[in-house]
Protein backbone atom coordinates (compact mmCIF):
# COMPACT_ATOMS: atom_id res chain seq x y z
CA UNK A 1 0.00 0.00 0.00
CA UNK A 2 1.34 3.32 -1.11
CA UNK A 3 2.84 6.13 1.28
CA UNK A 4 0.33 9.05 1.35
CA UNK A 5 0.17 13.05 1.78
CA UNK A 6 -2.43 15.49 1.60
CA UNK A 7 -2.41 19.05 0.73
CA UNK A 8 -5.59 20.61 2.53
CA UNK A 9 -6.56 24.55 2.31
CA UNK A 10 -7.76 27.61 4.74
CA UNK A 11 -9.98 28.33 1.59
CA UNK A 12 -10.88 27.84 -2.03
CA UNK A 13 -8.16 28.94 -4.48
CA UNK A 14 -5.00 28.89 -2.20
CA UNK A 15 -2.99 26.74 -4.14
CA UNK A 16 -3.98 23.23 -3.42
CA UNK A 17 -3.89 21.73 -6.79
CA UNK A 18 -0.70 23.53 -8.25
CA UNK A 19 0.86 22.24 -5.04
CA UNK A 20 -0.46 18.97 -5.11
CA UNK A 21 1.07 19.19 -8.71
CA UNK A 22 4.66 20.50 -7.62
CA UNK A 23 4.67 17.76 -5.21
CA UNK A 24 3.69 15.23 -7.77
CA UNK A 25 6.65 15.63 -10.16
CA UNK A 26 8.89 15.94 -7.41
CA UNK A 27 8.24 12.35 -6.00
CA UNK A 28 8.35 11.27 -10.17
CA UNK A 29 11.93 13.09 -10.07
CA UNK A 30 12.96 11.74 -6.78
CA UNK A 31 12.15 8.22 -8.72
CA UNK A 32 9.11 7.26 -7.27
CA UNK A 33 6.03 5.84 -8.60
CA UNK A 34 3.05 8.60 -7.43
CA UNK A 35 -0.10 9.29 -8.55
CA UNK A 36 -2.85 12.12 -7.92
CA UNK A 37 -6.52 11.59 -6.13
CA UNK A 38 -9.14 14.08 -5.26
CA UNK A 39 -12.21 12.41 -3.99
CA UNK A 40 -14.39 14.74 -5.05
CA UNK A 41 -13.85 17.80 -7.48
CA UNK A 42 -16.21 20.57 -8.51
CA UNK A 43 -15.07 21.84 -11.98
CA UNK A 44 -16.35 22.99 -15.25
CA UNK A 45 -12.62 22.11 -16.58
CA UNK A 46 -12.49 18.22 -17.58
CA UNK A 47 -11.22 15.62 -19.73
CA UNK A 48 -12.09 12.53 -21.27
CA UNK A 49 -9.75 9.16 -20.64
CA UNK A 50 -8.51 6.48 -22.90
CA UNK A 51 -11.88 4.10 -21.29
CA UNK A 52 -13.82 7.15 -22.29
CA UNK A 53 -14.56 8.18 -18.46
CA UNK A 54 -14.54 12.25 -18.02
CA UNK A 55 -12.49 13.49 -14.68
CA UNK A 56 -11.67 16.61 -13.45
CA UNK A 57 -8.52 18.83 -15.29
CA UNK A 58 -6.64 19.64 -12.48
CA UNK A 59 -5.78 15.64 -11.68
CA UNK A 60 -5.01 15.00 -15.45
CA UNK A 61 -2.41 17.71 -14.80
CA UNK A 62 -1.37 16.08 -11.71
CA UNK A 63 -1.06 12.97 -13.66
CA UNK A 64 0.69 14.28 -16.38
CA UNK A 65 3.66 15.62 -13.19
CA UNK A 66 3.65 11.80 -12.55
CA UNK A 67 4.19 10.86 -16.21
CA UNK A 68 1.45 8.47 -15.76
CA UNK A 69 -2.07 7.81 -17.76
CA UNK A 70 -5.01 9.94 -16.42
CA UNK A 71 -7.38 7.36 -14.26
CA UNK A 72 -11.12 8.01 -13.38
CA UNK A 73 -10.13 6.82 -10.49
CA UNK A 74 -8.33 9.49 -9.59
CA UNK A 75 -11.33 11.99 -9.58
CA UNK A 76 -13.83 9.74 -9.03
CA UNK A 77 -16.94 12.09 -8.67
CA UNK A 78 -16.73 15.22 -10.06
CA UNK A 79 -19.63 17.83 -9.60
CA UNK A 80 -20.08 20.19 -12.78
CA UNK A 81 -22.06 22.73 -11.69
CA UNK A 82 -25.63 23.63 -14.20
CA UNK A 83 -27.10 26.47 -12.54
CA UNK A 84 -26.42 28.54 -9.01
CA UNK A 85 -27.30 25.57 -6.84
CA UNK A 86 -27.04 22.37 -9.43
CA UNK A 87 -24.63 20.24 -10.81
CA UNK A 88 -24.12 17.26 -12.91
CA UNK A 89 -23.10 14.23 -11.33
CA UNK A 90 -19.88 12.25 -13.03
CA UNK A 91 -19.39 9.55 -10.92
CA UNK A 92 -16.43 7.25 -12.09
CA UNK A 93 -16.29 8.90 -15.45
CA UNK A 94 -20.18 8.24 -16.11
CA UNK A 95 -23.13 11.19 -15.45
CA UNK A 96 -25.59 9.30 -13.13
CA UNK A 97 -27.98 12.76 -13.05
CA UNK A 98 -28.43 16.23 -11.98
CA UNK A 99 -28.43 17.01 -8.22
CA UNK A 100 -28.82 20.57 -6.43
CA UNK A 101 -26.58 20.99 -3.87
CA UNK A 102 -29.02 20.41 -0.98
CA UNK A 103 -29.68 17.11 -2.61
CA UNK A 104 -26.11 15.96 -3.26
CA UNK A 105 -24.68 16.55 0.35
CA UNK A 106 -27.95 15.64 2.35
CA UNK A 107 -28.78 12.29 0.24
CA UNK A 108 -26.48 11.29 -2.10
CA UNK A 109 -22.54 11.87 -1.26
CA UNK A 110 -22.10 9.62 1.48
CA UNK A 111 -23.67 7.07 -0.19
CA UNK A 112 -20.57 7.27 -3.12
CA UNK A 113 -18.09 6.78 0.06
CA UNK A 114 -17.67 3.16 -1.14
CA UNK A 115 -16.45 3.78 -5.10
CA UNK A 116 -14.25 6.52 -3.36
CA UNK A 117 -12.71 3.98 -0.82
CA UNK A 118 -12.53 1.25 -3.30
CA UNK A 119 -11.39 4.03 -6.33
CA UNK A 120 -8.26 5.00 -3.64
CA UNK A 121 -7.08 1.59 -2.95
CA UNK A 122 -7.32 0.72 -6.30
CA UNK A 123 -4.45 3.32 -7.25
CA UNK A 124 -2.59 2.92 -3.43
CA UNK A 125 -1.63 -0.82 -4.63
CA UNK A 126 -0.47 0.26 -7.94
CA UNK A 127 2.26 3.15 -6.53
CA UNK A 128 4.53 4.04 -4.23
CA UNK A 129 3.13 7.20 -3.70
CA UNK A 130 -0.06 8.70 -3.16
CA UNK A 131 -0.79 12.95 -3.08
CA UNK A 132 -4.23 13.79 -2.14
CA UNK A 133 -6.00 17.24 -2.46
CA UNK A 134 -8.88 18.44 -0.38
CA UNK A 135 -11.64 20.73 -1.53
CA UNK A 136 -12.53 24.07 -0.02
CA UNK A 137 -12.01 24.08 3.64
CA UNK A 138 -12.22 21.37 5.89
CA UNK A 139 -13.92 23.81 8.56
CA UNK A 140 -16.92 24.44 7.35
CA UNK A 141 -18.83 23.30 10.25
CA UNK A 142 -22.49 23.11 7.90
CA UNK A 143 -20.48 20.73 5.52
CA UNK A 144 -17.94 18.56 7.94
CA UNK A 145 -20.21 15.71 9.39
CA UNK A 146 -20.76 14.82 5.58
CA UNK A 147 -17.70 16.08 3.94
CA UNK A 148 -15.65 13.27 2.09
CA UNK A 149 -13.40 14.86 0.28
CA UNK A 150 -11.10 16.84 3.54
CA UNK A 151 -10.42 14.75 6.96
CA UNK A 152 -12.68 11.53 6.39
CA UNK A 153 -10.84 11.34 3.41
CA UNK A 154 -7.25 11.83 5.50
CA UNK A 155 -8.11 9.29 7.95
CA UNK A 156 -9.35 6.85 5.42
CA UNK A 157 -6.09 6.91 3.56
CA UNK A 158 -3.81 7.38 6.78
CA UNK A 159 -2.39 10.52 4.81
CA UNK A 160 -0.85 13.31 7.04
CA UNK A 161 -2.29 16.77 6.11
CA UNK A 162 -0.44 20.01 5.06
CA UNK A 163 -2.95 22.96 5.05
CA UNK A 164 -1.80 25.51 2.60
CA UNK A 165 -2.65 29.32 3.18
CA UNK A 166 -2.80 32.29 0.11
CA UNK A 167 -1.05 34.91 1.96
CA UNK A 168 -1.73 37.07 -1.40
CA UNK A 169 -5.24 37.37 -0.57
CA UNK A 170 -4.76 38.90 2.81
CA UNK A 171 -5.88 37.39 6.26
CA UNK A 172 -3.93 34.24 6.42
CA UNK A 173 -2.06 34.16 9.51
CA UNK A 174 -6.47 34.20 10.54
CA UNK A 175 -7.28 32.01 8.22
CA UNK A 176 -4.64 29.28 9.67
CA UNK A 177 -5.45 29.85 13.10
CA UNK A 178 -9.14 29.92 12.86
CA UNK A 179 -9.25 26.45 10.55
CA UNK A 180 -7.13 24.77 13.29
CA UNK A 181 -9.58 25.94 15.71
CA UNK A 182 -12.40 25.04 14.14
CA UNK A 183 -11.03 21.15 13.64
CA UNK A 184 -11.79 18.27 15.88
CA UNK A 185 -8.92 17.27 17.91
CA UNK A 186 -8.20 13.94 15.85
CA UNK A 187 -8.20 15.88 12.86
CA UNK A 188 -5.95 19.14 14.28
CA UNK A 189 -3.10 15.76 15.12
CA UNK A 190 -3.42 15.25 11.17
CA UNK A 191 -2.10 18.39 10.21
CA UNK A 192 1.48 17.87 9.66
CA UNK A 193 2.61 21.50 8.79
CA UNK A 194 1.61 24.35 6.97
CA UNK A 195 2.48 26.23 3.94
CA UNK A 196 2.28 29.85 2.94
CA UNK A 197 1.83 30.07 -0.63
CA UNK A 198 1.58 32.92 -3.20
CA UNK A 199 4.07 35.33 -0.88
CA UNK A 200 5.24 38.71 -2.54
CA UNK A 201 8.04 40.71 -1.12
CA UNK A 202 10.58 39.94 1.48
CA UNK A 203 10.12 37.25 3.48
CA UNK A 204 12.49 38.51 6.14
CA UNK A 205 9.62 40.80 7.14
CA UNK A 206 7.56 37.72 7.23
CA UNK A 207 9.34 35.68 10.02
CA UNK A 208 8.10 37.10 13.31
CA UNK A 209 4.44 35.94 11.37
CA UNK A 210 5.88 32.62 10.95
CA UNK A 211 7.52 32.53 14.32
CA UNK A 212 3.76 33.63 15.58
CA UNK A 213 1.74 30.92 13.46
CA UNK A 214 4.12 27.99 15.02
CA UNK A 215 3.96 29.27 18.44
CA UNK A 216 0.25 29.75 18.32
CA UNK A 217 -0.46 26.62 16.61
CA UNK A 218 1.84 23.90 17.48
CA UNK A 219 2.64 23.31 13.50
CA UNK A 220 5.68 23.99 11.87
CA UNK A 221 5.68 26.46 8.75
CA UNK A 222 7.42 24.15 5.68
CA UNK A 223 7.91 26.57 3.47
CA UNK A 224 6.93 30.13 2.40
CA UNK A 225 5.44 29.75 -1.63
CA UNK A 226 7.05 32.81 -3.60
CA UNK A 227 4.08 33.43 -6.32
CA UNK A 228 5.03 32.03 -9.62
CA UNK A 229 3.85 33.99 -12.09
CA UNK A 230 2.71 32.37 -16.14
CA UNK A 231 3.21 28.58 -14.60
CA UNK A 232 2.13 26.97 -17.39
CA UNK A 233 -0.20 24.74 -16.05
CA UNK A 234 -3.83 24.26 -16.20
CA UNK A 235 -5.56 25.77 -13.77
CA UNK A 236 -8.95 23.73 -11.74
CA UNK A 237 -11.19 26.60 -13.33
CA UNK A 238 -11.30 29.63 -15.03
CA UNK A 239 -11.01 32.52 -12.44
CA UNK A 240 -6.79 33.38 -13.49
CA UNK A 241 -8.61 33.72 -17.12
CA UNK A 242 -9.86 36.81 -16.83
CA UNK A 243 -6.76 38.95 -17.83
CA UNK A 244 -4.50 39.08 -21.35
CA UNK A 245 -1.09 36.91 -21.42
CA UNK A 246 1.54 39.50 -19.93
CA UNK A 247 4.23 38.05 -21.73
CA UNK A 248 3.16 39.24 -25.32
CA UNK A 249 4.53 42.27 -26.43
CA UNK A 250 1.58 44.02 -27.63
CA UNK A 251 3.70 46.73 -29.68
CA UNK A 252 4.75 43.69 -31.66
CA UNK A 253 3.01 42.31 -34.71
CA UNK A 254 0.43 39.44 -33.29
CA UNK A 255 -2.38 37.84 -33.46
CA UNK A 256 -5.47 38.88 -31.11
CA UNK A 257 -7.59 36.41 -30.67
CA UNK A 258 -10.71 36.94 -28.59
CA UNK A 259 -12.03 33.88 -26.33
CA UNK A 260 -16.07 34.41 -25.41
CA UNK A 261 -16.11 34.27 -21.60
CA UNK A 262 -19.42 32.83 -21.32
CA UNK A 263 -20.66 32.18 -18.06
CA UNK A 264 -20.46 28.54 -18.09
CA UNK A 265 -17.46 28.13 -19.99
CA UNK A 266 -16.10 24.65 -19.77
CA UNK A 267 -12.45 23.37 -20.97
CA UNK A 268 -11.03 26.99 -21.39
CA UNK A 269 -7.83 24.60 -21.55
CA UNK A 270 -8.70 23.97 -24.84
CA UNK A 271 -6.82 27.72 -26.11
CA UNK A 272 -3.66 27.60 -23.64
CA UNK A 273 -1.59 26.41 -26.25
CA UNK A 274 -1.75 29.61 -27.99
CA UNK A 275 0.52 30.85 -25.33
CA UNK A 276 3.35 28.48 -27.14
CA UNK A 277 3.20 30.56 -30.59
CA UNK A 278 5.05 33.92 -30.94
CA UNK A 279 2.85 36.00 -32.84
CA UNK A 280 -0.69 35.45 -30.55
CA UNK A 281 -2.29 36.81 -28.28
CA UNK A 282 -5.16 35.95 -26.20
CA UNK A 283 -7.91 37.95 -24.53
CA UNK A 284 -11.43 36.69 -22.86
CA UNK A 285 -14.40 38.37 -23.40
CA UNK A 286 -17.44 38.95 -21.60
CA UNK A 287 -18.81 42.47 -22.92
CA UNK A 288 -19.43 43.55 -26.58
CA UNK A 289 -17.70 46.30 -26.20
CA UNK A 290 -14.73 44.85 -25.76
CA UNK A 291 -14.50 42.69 -28.84
CA UNK A 292 -13.01 45.74 -30.84
CA UNK A 293 -11.50 44.05 -34.18
CA UNK A 294 -9.96 40.85 -33.31
CA UNK A 295 -7.97 38.49 -36.08
CA UNK A 296 -9.95 35.62 -34.84
CA UNK A 297 -12.92 34.91 -32.42
CA UNK A 298 -13.16 31.68 -30.90
CA UNK A 299 -16.81 30.33 -28.68
CA UNK A 300 -15.80 27.83 -26.33
CA UNK A 301 -17.53 24.96 -24.87
CA UNK A 302 -20.12 25.77 -23.12
CA UNK A 303 -22.01 23.35 -19.76
CA UNK A 304 -25.43 25.07 -20.74
CA UNK A 305 -25.55 25.80 -24.32
CA UNK A 306 -29.07 27.12 -24.19
CA UNK A 307 -28.22 29.71 -21.55
CA UNK A 308 -25.28 30.69 -22.53
CA UNK A 309 -26.77 31.60 -25.77
CA UNK A 310 -29.46 33.75 -24.15
CA UNK A 311 -26.78 35.14 -22.38
CA UNK A 312 -24.78 36.29 -26.18
CA UNK A 313 -28.21 37.69 -26.70
CA UNK A 314 -28.92 39.50 -24.17
CA UNK A 315 -25.26 40.95 -23.55
CA UNK A 316 -25.68 41.62 -27.30
CA UNK A 317 -22.39 40.07 -27.86
CA UNK A 318 -24.46 38.23 -30.36
CA UNK A 319 -24.74 41.05 -33.04
CA UNK A 320 -21.57 41.88 -32.17
CA UNK A 321 -20.07 38.54 -33.63
CA UNK A 322 -22.29 38.30 -36.36
CA UNK A 323 -21.61 42.02 -37.56
CA UNK A 324 -17.61 41.23 -37.20
CA UNK A 325 -18.03 37.40 -38.93
CA UNK A 326 -20.21 39.65 -41.54
CA UNK A 327 -16.91 41.83 -42.49
CA UNK A 328 -14.61 38.44 -43.19
CA UNK A 329 -13.48 38.04 -39.20
CA UNK A 330 -13.07 34.23 -38.77
CA UNK A 331 -15.41 32.10 -36.08
CA UNK A 332 -14.49 29.42 -34.83
CA UNK A 333 -16.60 27.40 -32.14
CA UNK A 334 -15.75 24.22 -30.13
CA UNK A 335 -18.38 21.96 -28.99
CA UNK A 336 -21.04 24.12 -27.03
CA UNK A 337 -19.77 27.25 -29.20
CA UNK A 338 -20.08 25.13 -32.37
CA UNK A 339 -23.31 24.30 -31.29
CA UNK A 340 -24.00 27.93 -30.44
CA UNK A 341 -22.93 28.79 -34.10
CA UNK A 342 -25.52 26.97 -35.69
CA UNK A 343 -28.95 27.58 -36.68
CA UNK A 344 -31.07 27.18 -33.52
CA UNK A 345 -31.04 24.85 -30.52
CA UNK A 346 -33.41 21.97 -29.35
CA UNK A 347 -33.47 20.70 -25.97
CA UNK A 348 -36.78 18.75 -25.88
CA UNK A 349 -36.37 16.62 -22.36
CA UNK A 350 -34.62 19.38 -20.76
CA UNK A 351 -31.17 17.98 -20.66
CA UNK A 352 -29.25 20.66 -20.11
CA UNK A 353 -32.31 23.98 -19.42
CA UNK A 354 -35.27 24.09 -19.02
CA UNK A 355 -35.81 26.46 -22.16
CA UNK A 356 -36.78 24.04 -24.88
CA UNK A 357 -35.78 25.75 -28.10
CA UNK A 358 -33.99 28.76 -28.96
CA UNK A 359 -31.78 30.21 -32.39
CA UNK A 360 -28.45 30.10 -32.38
CA UNK A 361 -25.84 32.66 -34.14
CA UNK A 362 -27.20 31.43 -37.76
CA UNK A 363 -23.70 31.40 -38.97
CA UNK A 364 -23.31 27.75 -39.86
CA UNK A 365 -25.75 25.70 -41.71
CA UNK A 366 -26.11 23.11 -38.96
CA UNK A 367 -29.18 22.36 -35.74
CA UNK A 368 -28.33 20.78 -32.63
CA UNK A 369 -31.19 18.55 -30.52
CA UNK A 370 -30.10 17.94 -26.92
CA UNK A 371 -30.00 13.97 -25.82
CA UNK A 372 -29.83 12.56 -22.45
CA UNK A 373 -26.98 10.60 -22.90
CA UNK A 374 -23.36 12.08 -22.75
CA UNK A 375 -20.98 11.16 -26.04
CA UNK A 376 -17.66 11.06 -24.57
CA UNK A 377 -14.28 9.59 -25.93
CA UNK A 378 -11.24 10.07 -27.31
CA UNK A 379 -10.98 10.50 -31.02
CA UNK A 380 -8.43 10.93 -33.28
CA UNK A 381 -8.35 11.61 -37.38
CA UNK A 382 -7.52 13.84 -39.53
CA UNK A 383 -8.62 17.24 -41.23
CA UNK A 384 -10.77 17.51 -44.51
CA UNK A 385 -9.55 18.53 -47.59
CA UNK A 386 -12.04 21.43 -48.06
CA UNK A 387 -12.27 24.87 -49.64
CA UNK A 388 -11.44 26.74 -47.27
CA UNK A 389 -9.06 29.72 -46.65
CA UNK A 390 -9.50 29.19 -42.69
CA UNK A 391 -8.28 25.64 -43.38
CA UNK A 392 -6.12 25.99 -46.36
CA UNK A 393 -3.40 23.78 -46.48
CA UNK A 394 -4.91 22.07 -43.50
CA UNK A 395 -5.64 18.99 -45.62
CA UNK A 396 -4.89 15.54 -44.17
CA UNK A 397 -3.01 16.85 -40.76
CA UNK A 398 -3.50 14.62 -37.88
CA UNK A 399 -5.50 15.58 -34.94
CA UNK A 400 -6.21 13.73 -31.67
CA UNK A 401 -8.90 14.68 -28.62
CA UNK A 402 -11.39 14.39 -26.92
CA UNK A 403 -15.50 14.93 -27.21
CA UNK A 404 -17.47 15.64 -24.28
CA UNK A 405 -21.49 16.91 -25.46
CA UNK A 406 -24.63 15.91 -24.65
CA UNK A 407 -25.97 17.20 -28.30
CA UNK A 408 -26.32 15.86 -31.45
CA UNK A 409 -25.93 18.47 -34.63
CA UNK A 410 -27.07 17.20 -38.14
CA UNK A 411 -25.64 19.45 -41.24
CA UNK A 412 -27.98 21.45 -43.26
CA UNK A 413 -27.96 22.29 -46.77
CA UNK A 414 -24.48 23.74 -47.51
CA UNK A 415 -22.51 22.65 -44.64
CA UNK A 416 -19.36 20.92 -45.25
CA UNK A 417 -17.56 18.50 -42.44
CA UNK A 418 -14.38 19.55 -40.76
CA UNK A 419 -12.42 16.29 -39.87
CA UNK A 420 -13.09 12.72 -40.32
CA UNK A 421 -12.39 11.03 -36.93
CA UNK A 422 -12.75 7.66 -34.78
CA UNK A 423 -12.52 6.95 -31.72
CA UNK A 424 -9.60 5.77 -29.94
CA UNK A 425 -11.23 2.65 -28.40
CA UNK A 426 -13.19 1.60 -32.47
CA UNK A 427 -10.30 2.19 -34.62
CA UNK A 428 -12.91 0.66 -37.11
CA UNK A 429 -15.37 3.51 -37.07
CA UNK A 430 -14.71 6.35 -38.84
CA UNK A 431 -17.10 9.30 -38.97
CA UNK A 432 -17.71 13.29 -39.76
CA UNK A 433 -17.33 15.75 -37.12
CA UNK A 434 -18.01 19.34 -37.78
CA UNK A 435 -18.82 22.02 -40.33
CA UNK A 436 -17.46 24.87 -42.09
CA UNK A 437 -19.49 27.94 -43.75
CA UNK A 438 -19.91 28.57 -47.42
CA UNK A 439 -17.30 30.99 -47.05
CA UNK A 440 -15.03 29.01 -45.38
CA UNK A 441 -14.42 31.90 -42.58
CA UNK A 442 -16.20 29.90 -40.03
CA UNK A 443 -16.17 26.77 -38.68
CA UNK A 444 -17.22 24.76 -35.85
CA UNK A 445 -16.33 21.11 -34.20
CA UNK A 446 -16.86 18.83 -31.26
CA UNK A 447 -13.17 18.27 -30.68
CA UNK A 448 -11.69 19.87 -28.13
CA UNK A 449 -7.92 19.89 -27.63
CA UNK A 450 -8.21 20.25 -31.65
CA UNK A 451 -5.34 23.89 -31.05
CA UNK A 452 -3.48 21.31 -29.11
CA UNK A 453 -2.02 19.40 -32.32
CA UNK A 454 1.22 21.34 -33.26
CA UNK A 455 1.21 21.27 -37.04
CA UNK A 456 -2.52 21.90 -37.54
CA UNK A 457 -2.38 24.95 -35.23
CA UNK A 458 0.41 26.77 -36.57
CA UNK A 459 -1.25 26.63 -40.08
CA UNK A 460 -4.48 28.14 -39.18
CA UNK A 461 -2.61 31.00 -37.53
CA UNK A 462 -0.70 31.29 -40.57
CA UNK A 463 -3.98 31.30 -42.86
CA UNK A 464 -5.13 34.16 -40.08
CA UNK A 465 -2.11 36.18 -41.18
CA UNK A 466 -2.53 35.73 -45.08
CA UNK A 467 -5.65 37.12 -44.32
CA UNK A 468 -4.42 39.93 -42.85
CA UNK A 469 -1.79 39.77 -45.75
CA UNK A 470 0.94 39.26 -43.37
CA UNK A 471 3.98 36.90 -44.11
CA UNK A 472 3.12 33.69 -42.80
CA UNK A 473 5.45 32.32 -40.10
CA UNK A 474 7.95 28.87 -40.76
CA UNK A 475 6.82 25.82 -38.81
CA UNK A 476 9.27 25.92 -35.99
CA UNK A 477 7.87 22.43 -34.51
CA UNK A 478 6.61 24.43 -31.43
CA UNK A 479 5.85 20.96 -28.80
CA UNK A 480 2.95 22.29 -26.43
CA UNK A 481 3.55 18.89 -24.75
CA UNK A 482 7.13 19.65 -24.60
CA UNK A 483 6.15 23.01 -23.07
CA UNK A 484 3.66 21.60 -20.47
CA UNK A 485 6.37 18.78 -19.38
CA UNK A 486 9.02 21.92 -19.01
CA UNK A 487 6.10 24.36 -16.85
CA UNK A 488 6.16 20.74 -14.14
CA UNK A 489 9.90 21.03 -14.12
CA UNK A 490 9.76 24.58 -13.63
CA UNK A 491 6.75 24.44 -10.85
CA UNK A 492 8.55 21.64 -9.55
CA UNK A 493 12.34 23.48 -8.89
CA UNK A 494 10.71 26.06 -7.57
CA UNK A 495 8.70 24.47 -4.69
CA UNK A 496 11.77 22.09 -4.02
CA UNK A 497 13.46 25.32 -3.61
CA UNK A 498 11.51 27.08 -0.63
CA UNK A 499 9.70 23.64 0.89
CA UNK A 500 11.46 21.92 3.29
CA UNK A 501 11.20 18.78 1.41
CA UNK A 502 13.89 17.10 4.15
CA UNK A 503 10.91 17.41 6.68
CA UNK A 504 8.06 16.38 3.68
CA UNK A 505 9.72 13.29 2.82
CA UNK A 506 9.88 12.40 7.31
CA UNK A 507 5.72 13.68 7.43
CA UNK A 508 5.52 11.17 4.50
CA UNK A 509 7.81 8.44 5.91
CA UNK A 510 10.16 7.75 2.67
CA UNK A 511 13.74 7.82 2.47
CA UNK A 512 14.82 10.57 -0.41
Amino acid sequence: MAKSIMFQGTGSHVGKSILATALCRIFKQDGYSVAPFKAQNMALNSFVTKSGGEMGRAQVAQAEACEIEPEVEMNPILLKPTGNSSSQVIVLGKPVGNLSAREYHQNYNITALDIVIESYNKLADKYQVMVLEGAGSPAEVNLKSRDIVNMRMAKIADAPVILVADIDRGGAIASIVGTLELLDQDERELIKGIIINKFRGDVKLLEPALDFIEEKTGKPVLGVIPHLPDIGIADEDSVSREGDNPLKDCSAEFLDIVVVSLPRLSNFTDFDCFNTEPDVKVRYVKNVQDLDQPDLIIIPGSKNTIEDMLFLEQTKLADGIKFLANKGVPVIGICGGYQILGEHLEDPAGTESSVSYTKGLELLPIKTVFAREKNTCQVQGTVCNINSPLLANCGNIEIIGYEIHMGVSQLLAGADRVVQIRRISDQDNWYNDGAVSRTGLIFGTYVHGIFDNDEFRRQLLNNIRILKDWQPLSYQNVSFARKKADSYDRLANHVRAHLDMGKVYEIVGLSR
